[in-house]
């Protein structure tokens, strides 16, 4: 059965854990004709390791030390992928997944802000609203590797977007979650105009727990009110879809409801212990993607980035994408 979220402490928040920073960096124009959106899920800077550290950490290793350096280096690093136009053109739009604000496993590092900052761009970043002092419930075997927020930390993990051009309409979206063993799920959607039309974005972070009927509940919850918006629309992030199984039937999902996609089905996003799963996606409805890739070399999380240009058309429903990915 569903449980309603967020908990308590966020919800009777006045900004609903939604928080606008570095906006000096704002760029007011667009005048190119396509726009690059990437999207990251940055494991809060600590590094690809996942299922290597939690071996340590079962032996009172909890590597890398010290952690606010390693952090810090990990989003120089990110930031200067990000930058340089090299291995992807650089984004306008970045989206974040596990985007730590200030935890213990983040060595108290700001991960939205501090990539902002040195991005030179602004960032929304939505908590998720963690409890405190609550025991999390049982794992999977397979999903105990990663380093869990201390039962006390002030701290907390979220989404964000970072952004080089106006962000309207901030909206907080609570999913519905399965007493899930570590924290409640969100997504965020926002608003850009972009060549005389006003594109919606999301960004979703969906539970890996359970069985694919749960990670429908939270899409269905997603796209219901996605569908509130009459224009194009893109939907992305970390959809946690860890096997072909789930990737094949959340695929078969959005493009029941008109979505697309450039990426072929078991696209390798994630990594860990020699196995490689398609766990993050870029959907869209009422766009054309022009060109996509995966990020492979970066090393700062257990997932590559991955990223589209697209371009605004006439809103209708598209035919289906082409699977070729292009070089670089």
């Amino acid at each position: 059965m569903a449980i309603s979220a967020p908990f308590p402490d966020v919800s009777t928040q006045l900004d609903r854990g939604i928080e606008f920073g570095n906006q000096d960096g704002l760029t007011r124009d667009h005048d190119g004709s396509s726009l690059v959106l990437a999207s990251y899920n940055i494991r809060y800077g600590v590094g690809s390791r996942l299922i290597s550290s939690g071996l340590l950490r079962k032996i009172g290793i909890n590597a890398p030390r010290p952690r606010t350096e390693a952090v810090g280096r990990n989003l120089k690093l990110a930031a200067r992928v990000f930058a340089d136009n090299v291995l992807l053109p650089q984004p306008d739009i970045l989206a974040l997944q596990e985007a730590d604000k200030e935890t213990g496993r983040a060595g108290r590092q700001h991960v939205a802000a501090r990539l902002a900052a040195e991005l030179g761009v602004p960032y929304v970043h939505v908590g998720a609203g963690i409890p405190r002092g609550i025991e999390p419930a049982q794992r999977e075997w397979w999903l105990n590797f990663e380093e869990q927020i201390a039962l006390h930390d002030p701290g907390d993990t979220g989404i964000a977007l970072l952004s080089r051009l106006p962000l309207q309409d901030i909206e907080r979206i609570d999913l519905p979650w399965h007493e899930c063993a570590w924290r409640p799920r969100l997504a965020m959607g926002a608003t850009v105009e972009f060549r005389g039309q006003r594109v919606r974005l999301f960004n979703v972070h969906v539970d890996p727990h359970g069985p694919v009927d749960n990670q429908h509940q939270q899409l269905e919850a997603l796209l219901e009110k996605a569908e509130q918006y009459p224009g194009p629309r893109l939907i992305c992030g970390d959809f946690n879809t860890l096997s072909k199984q789930k990737a094949v039937e959340i695929r078969k999902l959005l493009e029941s409801r008109g979505y697309t996609t450039p990426f072929p089905t078991g696209t390798p996003t994630w990594r860990g212990a020699g196995l490689r799963f398609h766990a993050d996606w870029i959907f869209v409805k009422g766009l054309r993607v022009k060109r996509w890739g995966v990020v492979k070399p970066l090393t700062v999380s257990d997932h590559w980035p991955i990223w589209a240009e697209v371009e605004c058309s006439e809103f209708r429903l598209q035919p289906a994408l082409s699977n070729r990915q292009p070089k670089g």
